[in-house]
């Protein structure tokens, strides 16, 4: 990547590895990060030891400075984010900001989102993209405005879905390729050479959105097509994944494959040799599943789960 002749000052804002990526290209091309705000640490695992952010294990590493304030709009906070003098604030997968906080810097505030804005909008685009059998999604960087999402466009780029693609694994394409879409943006800021588009959707074009997932969303419902079983798999993998009921016990799926086929079975049910396959019924076909991980179990493959499972009938 070229460097920067006269970098921008930059206050990065960001929390999960999503993030890191885009922090560590800004970093390579040479632009100057004068600050990092990201999540307080919080308890987790099993001994709720306090867990640092991927975003402040990488700035610390890098002997950045770090914010990691409560609240927002704690004057504490405000003082210390003016304090470092930002052209330019720069926001990837960080909560939502108030104005108080995006209106600061003389550049404003550029927020990268994973999808083709103004499609999927929300917190799940990824996810989103895949269940709704999307073929393309992509990248974006636009402005900060008041409402979510919705501010004016900088720069996109396209990205192709694959067929049986996880939300992970495109995930893991997306963090990359929006990094580098950032640091051109960041690149055309510095230079004047900047279009902004407003985002001003075409009358009556269907705006599809990417709400937070919540549990029920992940609930497999077998009366649906294969196609749409299979997208919903692969669009929750790894996280937090499909699930469905095997003998009362709550079965994740991560990776399936679809089979098309007549039959007159009983959508919800399943068809197993115990040995090998592992196969439940919707109306049009089958879903195979591939990859499990039954409630209390490890995360395996169909052939050595069945290996060591006993069904009840």
């Amino acid at each position: 990547m070229s460097q920067l002749v006269h970098p921008l000052r930059i206050v990065f804002m960001g929390t999960p590895e999503f993030a890191v990526a885009s922090l560590d290209a800004l970093l390579e091309a040479g632009c100057q990060v004068v600050g990092v705000v990201t999540a307080p640490d919080k308890p987790a695992g099993r001994g709720m030891k306090l867990q640092e952010s991927a975003v402040k294990t990488f700035a610390r590493s890098k002997g950045l400075k770090i914010l990691q304030p409560e609240k927002l709009k704690d004057p504490g906070f405000l003082d210390e984010l003016r304090s470092l003098h930002a052209d330019v604030q720069v926001v990837v997968a960080f909560r939502m900001l108030p104005e108080v906080v995006w209106n600061m810097p003389p550049r404003g505030t550029i927020n990268l989102h994973a999808s083709l804005l103004p499609q999927y909008r929300g917190a799940a685009p990824i996810n989103w993209a895949i269940i709704e059998g999307e073929k393309e999604t992509g990248v974006t960087t636009f402005r900060l405005q008041h409402q979510i999402d919705t501010g004016n466009l900088l720069m996109s780029e396209k990205i192709a879905i694959g067929e049986d693609e996880t939300a992970g694994e495109l995930h893991d394409r997306m963090k990359q390729i929006g990094a580098r879409l950032l640091v051109r943006t960041i690149q055309n800021l510095g230079s004047g050479g900047l279009t902004e588009i407003p985002q001003n959707p075409a009358s009556g074009e269907n705006l599809r959105h990417a709400p937070k997932i919540f549990t029920e969303t992940c609930r497999i419902d077998w009366n649906k097509p294969v196609e749409e079983v299979h997208n919903l798999i692969r669009g929750l993998s790894p996280f937090p994944g499909a699930f469905t009921l095997l003998e009362g016990k709550m079965l994740k799926i991560y990776r399936s494959r679809k089979i098309n086929a007549i039959h007159t079975g009983t959508p919800g049910s399943y068809l197993t040799d115990q040995k090998t396959y592992l196969k439940y019924v919707c109306p049009d076909g089958y879903i195979e599943v591939l990859e499990l991980q039954l409630e209390g179990k490890k995360k395996m493959g169909t052939g050595d789960f069945l290996k060591g499972y006993r069904f009840i009938s």
